[in-house]
């Protein structure tokens, strides 16, 4: 049986639970309609994966601070002013089940509500004179920027290699989670080696992450995002660049015209994916995987032995386990 969030968050439970008081402390305005705005962001948060992996990362790093609460407030600034903002790039009217803010106040206020976010995280660090957090998020930010506009310029041409994509899902995914390692790693005072062990340690986690996300485009878990939506969308995934890879001349040919062309049409997207199963793209995949949270795994191995290092432990479990 699969192990809770619950569970997992036990070592920390009392640190989230204060951290929650102090995020919504962090992001209180005195403009009413921004206060809505985010009373609303704060109500749907969703499992808290991020800031649990900053907290448990200090934990097993050398203890929970102060600082460590104001380094996850500052992930979760930054990563919502993110997210805020690629709703309003992607004209999404959904995020986690709920309405994107563009979609209940419209662009223009979703856009400055961003940008209010991203300030907020800056000043929380220049007011506590916490620079090296700052760069480690800032960083982490650039990088997604770059991951993702990386990605749009591949899918034009559709001719991403392997090496390709390791790099965009490291930027666009794993970048935010090694992040929150090394944020929580840095607030507990860890040395420079440490911190380094830490930020590998959530870059393992974080590809290992992603690649699960591209499995469930193929219909491998029983909830999930809708079925296809990466070829929809023109993502070239790790399953679909295998069965390129492996693909004859007109094969490849007839499946890349299907993706440019065609993948609005539910049929067309269907023998993209029966392609990709029958390549044994799925299973080179889950291998892929499988092997980053090993080597996650074994660097993890090499931090002391704690309850958070078990937490740690089941939170990488947790990820690859996920149903959605």
């Amino acid at each position: 049986m699969p192990i809770s969030i619950r569970n997992i968050q036990a070592p920390i439970a009392a640190e989230m639970e204060t951290f929650e008081h102090k995020f919504r402390q962090f992001m209180k305005s005195d403009v009413m309609l921004l206060d809505q705005i985010m009373n609303y962001i704060v109500r749907r948060k969703g499992k808290q994966i991020r800031p649990m992996f900053v907290f448990l990362t200090a934990g097993v790093c050398g203890g929970i601070t102060e600082s460590t609460h104001r380094g996850a407030a500052l992930i979760e600034l930054l990563h919502t002013a993110t997210l805020v903002h690629d709703d309003v790039v992607d004209d999404s009217n959904y995020r986690r089940g709920f309405f994107s803010i563009n979609a209940l106040w419209k662009n223009k206020i979703a856009v400055l509500v961003g940008d209010y976010l991203l300030s907020r995280g800056l000043l929380l660090s220049v007011e506590n004179t916490e620079y090296d957090l700052l760069k480690i998020v800032s960083t982490a930010v650039r990088e997604i920027s770059e991951g993702e506009l990386l990605q749009i310029e591949k899918a034009r041409r559709l001719d991403i290699t392997e090496e390709v994509y390791y790099e965009i899902i490291r930027q666009k995914t794993a970048s935010l989670i090694s992040a929150c390692c090394a944020v929580g790693a840095r607030s507990a005072g860890a040395s420079p080696e440490v911190i380094e062990k830490a930020r590998v340690f959530g870059e393992k986690v974080g590809i290992a992450f992603q690649i699960k996300d591209d499995l469930f485009d193929y219909g491998e878990a029983e909830v999930g995002k809708p079925l296809g939506i990466d070829i929809k969308e023109k993502k070239m995934t790790l399953p679909l660049i295998y069965m390129l890879n492996r693909a004859g001349w007109s094969e490849k040919r007839r499946i890349i015209q299907i993706i440019k062309n065609e993948s609005e049409n539910p049929k067309r997207v269907a023998e993209v994916i029966d392609a990709v199963k029958k390549s044994g793209g799925i299973e080179y995949a889950t291998q892929v995987m499988s092997r980053y949270v090993e080597e996650a795994k074994t660097v993890l191995d090499t931090l002391p032995e704690s309850v958070f290092r078990t937490s740690l432990d089941q939170l990488v479990q947790y990820t690859i386990d996920r149903s959605k």
